[in-house]
């Protein structure tokens, strides 16, 4: 399928097909895919949690409130934001760009171009990401106000601003998931609607983590797509200037 008949045909189903499984190791995949969405700053605060046993699904869709599209999911894929790793991931970062700039820039430039990634890495993202009940995204923003008196700055960098990040982060990579799925001829339902203190616990989820959405997945029967998709006219979202 072309990219555009793939997004025609990304359905969100409310009702999968009892009859037909879905492979196990194509949704493994469709998830690596999902790797390669865009994401703030490379630090894929992400983790992806695939659910197949029987009994787990039976649990997550009762903490999804009953509702059919969890029900009768075949799998499910829970999205999860894991801002609290931000120290680790940073310093796999500074790993992956050393070795970048090793492997693609001229020699008499690469200390110049490692140690601006390793500053970037060890303080910037550290003073970004850091949470303490909310007086660090206070001080953050008062920076950025002095800042930008003097030149184009970011002022969405409070904790609350850099929580929204991480999920929409975690939100493309979600999408991607999606329509890889719909590539392979699988269909899939992102669910907003659920007991996240449920889910957590069901997962096992440490405290830092968050669940972004829950993606049931498996293979639409007719009643599953409910009527004709609808989107507001064209006119009315898009803007040229």
């Amino acid at each position: 399928m072309s990219l555009e008949h793939i997004l025609h045909h990304r359905r969100s189903v409310r009702f999968y097909d009892p009859d037909k499984e879905i492979d196990p190791e194509t949704v493994k995949n469709c998830l690596r895919l999902s790797t390669l969405a865009p994401n703030s700053s490379n630090m894929q605060l992400w983790e992806f949690y695939h659910i197949t046993d029987s009994e787990t699904l039976k649990k997550l869709s009762h903490a999804c409130l009953d509702q059919e599209s969890a029900t009768t999911a075949k799998q499910m894929v829970v999205f999860v934001t894991r801002q609290d790793l931000y120290r680790n991931h940073a310093g796999k970062m500074i790993d992956l760009e050393t070795a970048n700039v090793k492997r693609t820039s001229p020699v008499q430039k690469q200390e110049k171009r490692i140690k601006r990634w390793k500053l970037y890495y060890t303080l910037v993202m550290p003073f970004m990401y850091a949470r303490f009940f909310g007086i660090l995204g206070l001080f953050r923003k008062l920076v950025m106000l002095i800042v930008g008196i003097f030149r184009p700055t970011i002022y969405q960098v409070s904790e609350g601003d850099m929580r929204v990040v991480v999920h929409k982060t975690c939100a493309l990579a979600a999408q991607t998931f999606m329509i890889a799925m719909a590539e392979n001829g699988y269909d899939s339902c992102p669910m907003e609607g659920f007991d996240s203190i449920r889910a957590k616990n069901i997962l096992k989820l440490p405290f830092g983590a968050e669940i972004n959405m829950i993606v049931s997945c498996g293979i639409r029967m007719e009643k599953g797509v409910w009527g004709e998709r609808m989107r507001l006219p064209f006119d009315e979202v898009y803007r040229r200037i």
